[in-house]
């Protein structure tokens, strides 16, 4: 996962792709609190030192911080992880499936985190669901829950042609052979926003020269205004966001240190520009090109002045 932090625990062994691709929802639930004694969850970083130490023989693929967004990665999705008790013999669990996805989630029912009680996963931020999620979509773990979305601590069980042909996501509770009743509850999918046909344009059409006036009121003035606003540029005092504000603000200056700029046409070295080593019918440039055809111009004068250029750059803000 691209989010996580590397913990590999080694013993990489490969899952059954006679079964269907799923994930595995768990909470850690390593403390007993309760409604009228909640404790503090446990730091992110013990849990870590737990499933790569004394842990390693239980460790999922990700432990997630659904309070920070923080991931730790144990296993590749390629691999079997043991986070799921797998009788010898009977019906497999941390292997059935194209990838077994399991993750723990830190979490256990009436922790306190910055003073605040949570009873349940769902109520917690849940920050990093949405790159969790996205990550195990992208092997092709269908959005659902043959066995239902946990809704409580409580075994539901499932049968076994089901495990064995659906697939998509489980709460621990679900798993066959095994009695835990997490995680409870989890967070909905992540609902994908729809792909823009291309009729539709990706872009604001240049509005032309005449709206660009003071006053002017526009959702794109004020989507310019908070990007300003972004990079520091403190011009816009008016309240209105979405108006125009009147005369010219002030500018970013950007000085910046002589490199190297190599383009088609062009030696690398100033002297054999002073000696007229340049070949501007080979420049990549086209009329548009107003960057380029600018670097064009100042070689150009050095070779036929024998003048050194100095260079300085400026952009407006």
């Amino acid at each position: 996962m691209p989010q996580a932090l590397r913990a590999d625990v080694g013993d990489h062994a490969p899952c059954d792709p006679e079964f269907p691709p799923r994930a595995i929802a768990h909470i850690t639930a390593d403390r007993a609190a309760t409604a009228e004694s909640p404790l503090d969850l446990v730091p992110f970083a013990n849990l870590k030192g737990f499933f790569t130490g004394s842990g390693k023989d239980r460790a999922p693929q990700i432990l997630w911080d659904p309070f920070t967004g923080a991931f730790a990665q144990f296993f590749p999705a390629t691999s079997r992880s043991k986070a799921l008790f797998d009788a010898p013999g009977g019906t497999r669990t941390n292997r059935a499936g194209r990838v077994v996805i399991q993750i723990e989630a830190l979490f256990f029912p009436h922790c306190r985190v910055n003073g605040k009680v949570f009873a349940r996963l769902a109520d917690t931020p849940c920050k990093g669901w949405g790159d969790l999620h996205a990550w195990v979509s992208s092997w092709d773990v269908p959005d659902v829950w043959p066995m239902g979305r946990p809704t409580s601590l409580s075994r539901n069980t499932c049968p076994p042609d089901k495990w064995r042909t659906q697939g998509g996501w489980y709460a621990h509770a679900h798993v066959p052979e095994n009695d835990h009743v997490d995680p409870g509850s989890w967070p909905a999918f992540v609902s994908q926003p729809p792909t823009p046909s291309d009729a539709e344009p990706r872009f604001e059409p240049f509005p032309g020269a005449s709206f660009f006036q003071a006053g002017r009121q526009s959702p794109v003035i004020g989507g310019m205004h908070g990007r300003l606003v972004a990079e520091d540029c403190d011009r816009y005092t008016a309240p209105d966001a979405e108006a125009a504000p009147a005369g010219e603000g002030r500018t970013f200056a950007e000085e910046s240190l002589p490199s190297t700029d190599r383009h088609g046409g062009f030696p690398n070295r100033f002297w054999d520009m002073e000696d007229a080593r340049v070949d501007l019918g080979a420049a990549d440039v086209s009329t548009l090109d107003t960057g380029r055809r600018l670097l064009i111009s100042s070689p150009r004068s050095s070779a036929t002045t024998g003048s050194r250029c100095r260079w300085r750059r400026r952009r407006p803000r």
